[in-house]
């Protein structure tokens, strides 16, 4: 088969990733958007979080956080991560694995998001210290009352430090699950010349 007529497998990885996520919206999941992030410090220690998928196209998978929280800094410091979403409702259990490198996306896209999310949330970016020590909860109540103030009457800009990270694949796999562990999984891969290719796993 020639070059030209072998499929884009990373358009087929996507819309796989499509239909199972449109599966998990059917099938009443309680949030298809949230995805475990894995992240790890230069020396390679690692820790994970929950996060929500807010952008998916062609260059990654997006979320959004302050750039000095914790997950943020470890980003920053290694820029490489893991994505894990794990839908118990579609067939007999679905996860999807998506492992790459990260980058921060441009301030027009981070300006755009952070002008939909609602106005609570908003103040919130203003008020939080993410990951920070907090010396008790009157603290950060009295920090959101001091945003809400400063704000009054008009609209929340973009904190300074708060953007979005995009996860530019560089394998996804599709975890299908089936009686007795017998599980099925395909793994699509990119080379360093920017090729995919497609493969099947052992359970």
């Amino acid at each position: 088969m020639h070059a030209m007529d072998m499929p884009d497998l990373l358009d087929e990885a996507l819309a796989t990733f499509d239909t199972l996520f449109a599966e998990a919206t059917a099938a009443g999941e309680p949030d298809p958007t949230a995805m475990t992030m894995a992240t790890a410090t230069p020396d390679g220690r690692p820790s994970a979080r929950v996060v929500l998928l807010k952008a998916r196209d062609r260059r990654g998978f997006v979320f959004y956080t302050h750039m000095d929280g914790r997950k943020g800094r470890e980003l920053q410091a290694n820029l490489h991560a893991a994505l894990l979403f794990h839908w118990p409702r579609v067939r007999n259990g679905v996860q999807v694995r998506i492992e790459g490198a990260v980058e921060v996306v441009s301030d027009a896209e981070a300006d755009a998001y952070f002008a939909s999310r609602p106005r609570g949330s908003q103040l919130g970016a203003w008020a939080s210290k993410q990951s920070q020590i907090l010396p008790d909860r009157d603290t950060f109540e009295q920090r959101l009352a001091d945003a809400e103030r400063e704000f009054a009457g008009r609209d929340v800009p973009r904190p300074p430090r708060w953007s979005g990270f995009r996860v530019k694949p560089e394998a996804i796999e599709f975890w299908y699950g089936a009686d007795f562990r017998l599980h099925e999984r395909q793994q699509y891969e990119v080379d360093a010349a920017g090729q995919w290719s497609k493969r099947m796993l052992y359970p």
